[in-house]
Formats: structure tokens, C-alpha cells, sequence
């Protein structure tokens, strides 16, 4: 178990799948730059359930990559102009996607605050997230390849329909993503 400086317990789960993941999303030729067809994915995303930031994100040991970005400009939290606003990486000990692949299951938070376990992850402080809502893309061979999801600066009320929503958009990608395999997409 790590901490930040502030005292928050961070908890990333440890992720025993991740040497197989990045040799299926390397066989699959995801993961390693930025695909203009999950950008676009991402973009749709977002326009469904009203985020303003969604993302396709391939984990692998040490990182978190947003193969699909929808990021526009958020206003910084700090105050401080120079502070950063999401990019295409992420360290594996940031954001919530992490768990999400190792619980395959998709998570709902309405307010991370409201998550001891959650509310001391880097990304509430250094770019204001506040809530999050994502779901695992498990692929035909069992792997959990990543997630899709999305993400606001404010507390938000994502319900049933938010967590269906979000699965349902998995699933879709995912047939994608084995269509794009079979030189069909």
C-alpha cells in the first residue's frame, strides 16, 4: 500500500494479467498510439452520456494509454495555469481504470469524494475529477483489454441508465475491435 504526500491511501490493485493484455493488445496493434477511429468512438461517447472527457484506455504494467481521447480543455483546479490537462498517458497508480480491469467490472462514482479509497487518487487533485464512470472491454480470449469511460469535473448523478449506457458501449467496441481483428472494419 503507497500514499500520496498528503496522507491518502492509494489502493491500485496489483494486475497479474497485464504481460498477457499488452501481448494481445500488441496482436491486435492497439494501444501503442492514438487510433482516429477511437477518437472518434470516445467523441460519440462523450455526446451520449453528456461527459465532457471520455476515453479508450489500454492498461499495461506501468502505464494507462487513451488510445481514444475526448478531452476538451478543462479549466485547471489548482489555480495554476501551468498545471496539466489530460493527456494520452496516465501512470498505472492514477485514475480509476485500473480497477476496472482487475475487478472486470464496471465502476460508478458519482462523487470520488464520497470513496475514501478513491478520493486520494492523484487525478482529484491534479486535474479535478470528480466523478467517473467506466466499464471494462473483456475480449473474446478473456482478457480485460482496458475500458472505456468518462469522466467530469463536477459530482454527477450517472444511475442505471449512466452504468448500462456504459456497458452496452463496452460491448460495442469490443465487436469492433474483433471486427477491425478479422479485416472486416
Amino acid at each position: 500500500m503507497t500514499s500520496t504526500a498528503d496522507g491518502h491511501l492509494l489502493l491500485t490493485p496489483a494486475d497479474k494479467e497485464a504481460p498477457a493484455r499488452v501481448r494481445r493488445l500488441r496482436d491486435l496493434g492497439l494501444g501503442e498510439r492514438p487510433d482516429a477511429w477511437l477518437d472518434g468512438f470516445a467523441a460519440r461517447l462523450a455526446r451520449i452520456t453528456g461527459a465532457p472527457c471520455a476515453m479508450v484506455n489500454f492498461i499495461d504494467e506501468n502505464r494507462q494509454f487513451f488510445a481514444g481521447l475526448h478531452a476538451p480543455a478543462l479549466p485547471a483546479h489548482s489555480g495554476d495555469a501551468a498545471t496539466p490537462l489530460l493527456g494520452r498517458y496516465l501512470p498505472r497508480d492514477h485514475g480509476y481504470c485500473p480497477h476496472v480491469v482487475v475487478r472486470r467490472r464496471a465502476l460508478v462514482l458519482e462523487d470520488v469524494r464520497d470513496f475514501p479509497r478513491f478520493a486520494g487518487n492523484p487525478v482529484v487533485d491534479d486535474i479535478g475529477i470528480r466523478s467517473y464512470l467506466g466499464a471494462p472491454l473483456i475480449d473474446r480470449t478473456g482478457i480485460a483489454l482496458g475500458t472505456v469511460c468518462v469522466v467530469d469535473t463536477a459530482p454527477r448523478a450517472w444511475g442505471k441508465e449512466g452504468l448500462t449506457t456504459i456497458k452496452n458501449l463496452a460491448g460495442e467496441l469490443i465487436d469492433d475491435i474483433h471486427r477491425h481483428e478479422a479485416g472486416s472494419l
